[in-house]
């Protein structure tokens, strides 16, 4: 029987202390191992993650993404969203310290008749008030619970738009190198197809073959001109998607990945996994989820508290005098305290109705926790079986490709010395053509099966 961990919901938030008694007793059963890791080595994955893209070994890729986590907009907003989560959470602390506000007045009226001076009378007064609401019940520091764990939240998403971006730009480079790889190969073969073209034609104009055979060379050369506009197009769309993923304004990148190698980028194969406990751990989706969860729960709590009467303090110290130079006499100062203890008597149902969303929008929280969690474990698994079988198909197409392109050119030799029809040359030439194809296409599977590694390990940030 495969060993299992019981993962407890709150080892695995760093903010375990906030979540109510009965999400404590909460559990779930998480596998030991990867059923699906065989040939990774299993250790911690976390130093060899952050900077994922690095291990690809391609100076343009790292470069593109630097610029990206230094200019993205989407990177900018997401802090943005830590300094507003970190304000409130700050004026949420405030609610547990008194209030003081003071004020100055000055009041006075004359009266005057004409060849007489009138009677003037004046004051002045300065007050300090004071106001307290004493956290009896906690539902203060339930609030400020609830702020803390938003913020934790923004902190998360920050971490969650860096991996998501880098693997995004990553997935987008390697569509790129395979369009320019296949745009080589193709007018590698158009120019193979015109040289046979053109020996079709100057055949017929020999007399040794018939039109047919020309005609079939000048449609298999055009057929293949006709698939450059299309890669083009794709080639310099996904420059433009690079740009815009780089907050560049398009064709800001044109000369750095034309300056670059331009071949598909080789992941590495000593990549550890680690174990689910870790991973599960990193990524910051599952961090984000556990936050969320203790914010409910303090929500829920911060609920309940309003049912309890509060205490609420309050305390002035004037100086009132008639005038200025006696304001600070000792006499004219007055002092008093006000305490008073406040309660729901009748509410129609508010804070019932209150505790209960509260205690619904929890147990969403713990539902959305444990769903992220699945999916987590989901997303790994298919992603180490995509890493090893696009290796696996990877091995049986270069085997194929190797064979189809001497094929290829020894129909090409024995069309010349015209011992072989154009059909056999043509049939050889289109089977290299799409073998080379898949063969691209298979190296970028794997490329990307381990970009989505990297990121469902929860690579990607630091």
């Amino acid at each position: 029987m495969k060993p299992i961990i019981l993962l407890s919901f709150t080892s695995l938030i760093m903010m375990s202390c906030g979540v109510s008694p009965q999400l404590r007793q909460e559990k779930m059963s998480l596998p030991a191992d990867w059923k699906n890791a065989g040939g990774f080595p299993v250790a911690s994955p976390s130093r060899d993650l952050s900077r994922w893209w690095k291990r690809f070994e391609d100076p343009t890729l790292s470069k593109i993404i630097s610029t990206a986590i230094a200019n993205s907009p989407d990177v900018a907003a997401a802090a943005a969203r830590i300094r507003e989560s970190r304000a409130r959470r700050n004026a949420q602390a405030a609610s547990l310290f008194p209030a003081l506000s003071g004020s100055v007045s000055s009041s006075g009226n004359a009266s005057k008749r004409e060849g007489f001076d009138g009677d003037s009378n004046s004051s002045q007064a300065a007050n300090l008030n004071a106001s307290w609401e004493v956290d009896l019940f906690g539902k203060n520091r339930s609030s400020l619970e609830a702020a803390s764990a938003q913020l934790g939240v923004s902190q998360e998403n920050f971490h969650s738009v860096q991996s998501a971006l880098t693997s995004e730009i990553a997935i987008a480079y390697t569509n790129l190198r395979v369009a320019e790889a296949e745009l080589d190969v193709l007018r590698r073969i158009v120019k193979t197809r015109s040289e046979t073209s053109q020996l079709a034609g100057w055949r017929n104009q020999a007399g040794e073959t018939d039109t047919l055979e020309s005609s079939q060379a000048s449609s298999s050369l055009e057929q293949a001109r006709a698939g450059i506009p299309s890669l083009e197009q794709a080639i310099a769309q996904t420059k433009n998607l690079l740009a815009l993923l780089s907050g560049k304004e398009p064709g800001g990148l044109d000369r750095l990945l034309s300056s670059g190698r331009k071949s598909i980028p080789n992941p590495a194969q000593s990549l550890a996994v680690g174990i689910p406990a870790n991973t599960l751990r990193q990524r910051p989706d599952v961090r984000i989820a556990g936050y969320q969860l203790l914010a409910a729960a303090a929500n829920s709590r911060a609920a309940k508290a309003e049912q309890y009467p509060s205490l609420n303090l309050s305390g002035t110290l004037g100086l009132n005098a008639l005038s200025t130079g006696k304001l600070f006499n000792p006499e004219s100062a007055s002092a008093g305290i006000i305490a008073g203890l406040s309660g729901p008597i009748f509410d129609a149902g508010r804070i019932r109705s209150n505790i209960a969303a509260e205690n619904a929008a929890e147990e969403q929280a713990l539902q959305n926790y444990r769903s992220t969690v699945l999916s987590a474990l989901s997303e790994t698994e298919d992603a180490l079986i995509a890493c090893r079988r696009t290796s696996e198909r990877l091995v049986t197409l270069e085997k194929a490709t190797a064979a189809a392109r001497e094929t290829a050119n020894l129909a090409q030799q024995r069309y010349q010395a015209g011992v072989a029809d154009i059909l056999t040359l043509l049939d050889a030439q289109r089977t290299l053509l799409g073998l080379e194809n898949d063969l691209f296409n298979v190296r970028a599977a794997r490329t990307i099966s381990y970009i989505q590694l990297y990121n469902a390990l929860g690579g990607g940030w630091s």
